[in-house]
């Protein structure tokens, strides 16, 4: 591994004023990160750890709205009694990431401004309508996920924080990559105030949404409304794991699974 300096800020506006540096990375979790310094896809000269932010640890539960600051881990989210009563199917998610290894060091900041195509907080934070609190600005989850590791996040802004409204029903299933316990698909589903909405990860190049299940699911919310769905293989991914054909055919299936877990 390269040579790099570390950086151990105690306040946000430490974090962003070291994260204006051009080759400065943020580091949450480290999950991802250290692999990619491992293997020299990344060569940051600093890097900023945000651990010692306490504003950024917190969860708050309130009337219709779950907030979850960005360096939360999935152990702590899937832990989180007042989470788990409003949203269970963000709890479950979380409680079902990686191994106990990676849920108690990643953290949800650092998976969103990751971005990886199988990750499972993204289809949760498209799932659910979320949005991503920066120290700049506010993101909604349609404008959040721009593509493959791509966000819509510019040269160092720091997510703070990730806001989910409390939806009437939720529900999430993944088929997982045995080894990596990625996303080979995974679906998260939601039907709230602001209607129906369907997320799937692992099958494409990033988080996306389906509107054909949403149509299904908005005229009967129920398992069987997404049988006979066809979804379109065009873009979808092909690897050693499953074609695309294979990855289309799963998103129905699974989308049904979330509803009745719901």
């Amino acid at each position: 591994m390269q040579t790099f300096a570390y950086q151990r800020p105690a306040s946000l506006a430490d974090a962003a004023r070291a994260a204006a540096g051009a080759e400065a990375k943020l580091i949450a979790g480290g999950q991802s990160l250290l692999g990619a310094m491992k293997l020299g896809l990344a060569a940051p000269d600093t890097l900023i750890d945000l651990h010692s932010i306490p504003d950024l640890q917190a969860i708050k539960v309130e009337p219709g709205k779950v907030t979850v600051g960005a360096m939360c881990t999935h152990a702590t989210v899937a832990a989180h009694k007042e989470l788990a009563a409003a949203i269970p199917a963000l709890a479950f998610l979380a409680g079902n990431i990686g191994d106990r290894q990676v849920r108690n060091v990643g953290t949800i900041g650092g998976s969103l401004a990751n971005n990886d195509p199988a990750a499972c907080y993204p289809a949760a934070v498209l799932g659910l309508g979320a949005t991503v609190h920066t120290n700049t600005r506010s993101i909604a989850a349609d404008d959040f996920f721009k593509g493959l590791y791509e966000t819509a996040l510019q040269d160092g802004e720091i997510i703070t924080a990730v806001s989910f409204p409390v939806p009437e029903k939720a529900g999430w299933q993944k088929f997982k990559q045995p080894a990596s316990r990625f996303s080979l698909v995974g679906v998260f589903v939601s039907k709230g105030s602001a209607g129906v909405r369907v997320a799937v990860t692992g099958a494409g190049a990033g988080v996306f949404r389906v509107k054909a299940l949403e149509d299904k699911l908005a005229a009967s919310w129920s398992a069987a409304a997404c049988a006979g769905v066809e979804v379109s293989a065009d873009g979808l991914n092909t690897d050693l794991h499953g074609s695309a054909e294979y990855r289309a055919s799963l998103i129905p299936v699974l989308a049904g699974r979330a509803v009745a877990a719901s």
